[in-house]
């Protein structure tokens, strides 16, 4: 029984690492840029029907929701090869086109006016679909529609759909560039509050990081958007292998994230990914063990968030999921985890039964992989609390001057006061205590002192 998941893109980060990501899944399942199934695409043994449908001539749609303030990005798209793939009724961009000009409380307000028009799509797919898992959300944290309308949108979804999922693949900026967007902080705190209390996952997607990744690991000078999103669209369409080629576990979304996340709101999932090649590299192949990947898997340089995972720190693993995929014989596995048991490779929290789990997940037969083994980790690490601090230091820097409010203060949710702001940052901070605490031994009787605390209030 297939359990559907609508992918929902925002914004022009939203919608470029989207398309990166259904490039990547017709690959895989040998589907052409217009939907069709390729000559060559005769294995049966995937699920398609988890993130496509069939219309009536046999093509392939994806189960995919666009929408924008502004059209350049979907015009980029809708002028590309993959143009006849998307349903065109799932394409919406805003009537004037303005964007929300980086705008956190424009998004957001733009967003609330277009609630019924935007919630009309959504629920079309949601019917159309038999047994519907959950949402998977594209964007970025601090722009104006990614940030502002996705937190509008995931706000209305957990009210429409409270028994369902949802993910999101969230882009946090690049803090070593001199960005562009001057009100990042604000937009990226305000987006934050709403990730933290109403998406069930996010997986952090460290512009930070993935630009250090391309420069060290992979010696590219200048990465390029598309590059860097090509980084994103492997991490994204393997955290789904197991869902579109079913094993006998980790076949479903909640599988998948109900053995990472033990308390509800430490739900922030960082990323790693072994080997990393590029299209230029893949003539110089190491051989690759089970072993090698794993252990590789655990190095900090191999992380696509930019906090400190060292062994220096208190900070620790909640939790790791090791996504395998090629040929792997169990045994191999067991004596992984062993090794790096006996080598305290990974330093776990001290209030839970911790490991390494591992999901085997075969590859795509359509696409020539160099090599044998490759990995993804999803793991929960206390960590990724140090980037929620640099965006809270960072943001109370432009507050204390009440810097380029102005614009924000235009929009209703700020027109009589502030509280939305101060709201976030408590929001944010209680997020970061919270994560610290999981460093402790008595994490599990703190929550229930911190509930204490707040009946007192």
């Amino acid at each position: 029984m297939p359990r559907e998941i609508i992918t929902l893109q925002l914004g022009q980060c939203g919608n470029q690492i989207g398309m990166e990501f259904w490039k990547q899944l017709c690959a895989e399942h040998g589907i052409s840029p217009g939907g069709m199934l390729e000559e060559f695409a005769t294995e049966g043994t995937d699920r398609k029907d988890v993130f496509f449908y069939q219309a009536d001539d046999e093509h392939y749609i994806p189960r995919a929701v666009l929408l924008d303030l502004e059209p350049r990005v979907i015009n980029t798209i809708m002028n590309s090869a993959y143009s006849n793939l998307y349903n065109p009724e799932n394409i919406y961009l805003s009537k004037h086109g303005g964007g929300a000009g980086n705008n956190w409380a424009s998004g957001y307000s733009q967003a609330e006016k277009l609630y019924e028009e935007i919630f009309d799509i959504i629920d079309r797919e949601a019917d159309g679909s038999d047994s519907l898992e959950g949402f998977v959300l594209c964007h970025s944290i601090a722009g104006g529609t990614g940030s502002g309308m996705g937190s509008y949108i995931l706000e209305r979804l957990n009210d429409r759909f409270p028994k369902k999922l949802i993910q999101t693949y969230s882009v946090f900026p690049n803090l070593d560039e001199m960005s562009d967007v001057v009100v990042q902080p604000y937009n990226s705190i305000l987006t934050l509050k709403r990730l933290t209390q109403n998406a069930d996952c996010v997986v952090v997607l460290d512009n930070t990081a993935l630009n250090r990744i391309a420069a060290d690991r992979l010696h590219i000078d200048a990465p390029s958007f598309e590059q860097i999103n090509q980084l994103v669209s492997t991490v994204m369409s393997t955290s789904t292998t197991t869902l579109r080629y079913p094993g006998y576990m980790n076949n479903d979304l909640i599988g998948l994230i109900a053995s990472l996340i033990p308390t509800p709101r430490l739900h922030f999932l960082m990323t790693g990914y072994t080997p990393l090649t590029t299209d230029a590299q893949v003539t110089s192949v190491r051989k690759t063990t089970v072993l090698d990947v794993m252990r590789r898997l655990l190095q900090p340089k191999n992380m696509m968030v930019s906090t400190p995972v060292t062994r220096h720190t208190n900070h620790c693993y909640i939790s790791i999921l090791n996504i395998i995929q090629g040929e792997v014989d169990p045994t191999q596995v067991h004596k992984s985890l062993q090794r790096i048991r006996e080598r305290k490779l990974a330093q776990f929290i001290p209030w839970g039964p911790a490991s390494i789990q591992v999901a085997l997940s075969r590859k795509s037969p359509y696409i020539p992989s160099a090599h044998r083994v490759s990995g993804l980790m999803l793991a929960n690490h206390t960590s990724i609390s140090t980037l929620f601090g640099r965006t809270l230091s960072q943001y109370d820097k432009l507050r204390k001057r009440e810097a380029f409010m102005e614009q924000f203060k235009k929009e209703n949710i700020f027109k009589d006061n502030l509280d939305e702001f101060d709201d976030s940052r408590e929001s944010l901070q209680q997020l970061v205590d919270e994560y610290t605490a999981a460093t402790k031994p008595d994490y599990l009787s703190w929550g229930s002192q911190q509930a204490g605390a707040g009946e007192h209030i």
